[in-house]
């Protein structure tokens, strides 16, 4: 884990993919706390803490991780409302924050711990409040990345909207995200299942930034499906992204 948290600070700031979910993720957070005034918004499973600097913009932002490595470049980014934690023990008072976040932390837990997750995060949030999930989606794209981040599910959304319904939230917005690299993704993942996954160690090129020709068409790419995502649900897609509220 510590590794994949390395690669991933080494590549956030301008990888197409970290791009894509800044842009995916933006317009729901602000949907989310639009009618509170001072919100505090709860990281779950902060990683390298990048997205708590995007979070901050929005009111007062903590987090936890599971790994010192992540608290550590979790500071780097000024972050210092932070703490040692796993998600199926939240250290947190029950109805604390009126946000909470989980960027791809789903796709490395099983049902049991899905399960005590979602609970755990229904607990911390306010009557009203709202979470913002993003994980992986669609088995078939399983690849080296997937060896690497040590997932164990990807999730469709029919999957993901019971899980969250049956954790008693309400679903706002569902949508697959990424539907526009399946071209680019499909072929290159199922080629690597062909050829037979590899280590965890192996496999950290797959977040190394494209050749910069590259990245910036791939963003663009990204950037445009983001657009046509405030408006209409993507058909399928390597990601899946939520928002869903607390019932009050």
């Amino acid at each position: 884990m510590d590794q994949l948290l390395e690669a991933t600070y080494r590549a956030e700031a301008n990888h197409f993919w970290f791009r894509g979910l800044a842009h995916f993720s933006e317009p729901l957070i602000r949907k989310a706390v639009a009618e509170v005034a001072d919100a505090r918004i709860l990281d779950c499973g902060c990683g390298t803490g990048a997205n708590m600097k995007r979070l901050a913009r929005h009111g007062q932002v903590f987090g936890f991780d599971v790994t010192w490595a992540g608290l550590q470049f979790a500071r780097s980014y000024d972050q210092h409302r932070l703490v040692r934690a796993t998600a199926t023990h939240i250290p947190f008072e029950s109805g604390s924050f009126h946000l909470a976040t989980a960027f791809d932390i789903f796709a490395c837990l099983d049902n049991e711990e899905e399960r005590q997750t979602l609970a755990e995060i229904h607990r911390v949030l306010r009557p009203g409040g709202a979470l913002i999930i993003n994980t992986a989606a669609l088995r078939a794209l399983r690849g080296q990345h997937a060896v690497f981040a040590r997932e164990v599910r990807r999730a469709t959304r029919s999957e993901l909207r019971r899980s969250l319904e049956h954790a008693g939230f309400t679903i706002d917005r569902l949508t697959y995200t990424n539907f526009s690299l399946l071209p680019i993704v499909l072929p290159v993942r199922l080629a690597q299942r062909a050829m037979g996954l590899t280590t965890p160690e192996e496999t950290g090129a797959d977040i190394a930034v494209p050749a910069a020709p590259v990245n910036n068409a791939l963003s663009w790419l990204v950037r445009m499906e983001s657009i046509a995502v405030r408006y209409v649900d993507m058909p399928l897609g390597s990601s899946l992204i939520g928002l869903a509220w607390k019932r009050a």
